[in-house]
This record gives structure tokens, C-alpha cells and sequence, in this order.
């Protein structure tokens, strides 16, 4: 199991990590894309990265939007395994 991080381990984590922010127990960042197909088109390739891990993000999408919030419930909080998949969401755009 991971290791919850802490508050200074997840600033310097989220310096890397342009537009993601820490709450509560969780970092989350929100994409805009130009229409539905392309938000969707970067939901695949998210759905993707994120069953490899098997780590899953909580997310919402309504037409171009998608919200992406990451936590890793079995620490109780954030984990090095949410700033990988960040890191992997990043790489998706």
C-alpha cells in the first residue's frame, strides 16, 4: 500500500504538475478541450493509463469539460500513486 503524503511532499509534488491543486484529500485539475469527441478521445487514453496503474480517478465530463480529481482511498488521502497518474493524464494531451 502507498504511503499518504505529506503537505510539503505534495506542494513540491504539484510544482511539476501545472493547474492541478491539492483538496482535501485529493489533487484535481480541470481540461477544457475544443468539443465533446476530443474531451472524449482524452478520456480513453486517461481510461487507459489509469487501468494500467489500476489506479481510477473520480471524474465528470459534460460536452467539452472534464474534471479529473485523484485520490488514493486505501491511504486515506494522496499518494505518490496520484502524482504518477497526474504525471500520465499530462502526458494524454
Amino acid at each position: 500500500m502507498a504511503t499518504k503524503a505529506t503537505a510539503a511532499e505534495i506542494e513540491a509534488a504539484l510544482k511539476d504538475l501545472p493547474g492541478w491543486e491539492s483538496e482535501d484529500d485529493g489533487i484535481a485539475k480541470s481540461f477544457e478541450f475544443k468539443d465533446f469527441k476530443q474531451a472524449w478521445a482524452f478520456m480513453e487514453k486517461v481510461a487507459k493509463a489509469a487501468d494500467a496503474m489500476d489506479h481510477h480517478p473520480e471524474w465528470t465530463n459534460v460536452y467539452n469539460k472534464v474534471l479529473i480529481r485523484l485520490s488514493t482511498h486505501d491511504a486515506g488521502g494522496i499518494t505518490s500513486r496520484d502524482f504518477k497518474l497526474a504525471k500520465e493524464i499530462e502526458a494524454a494531451l
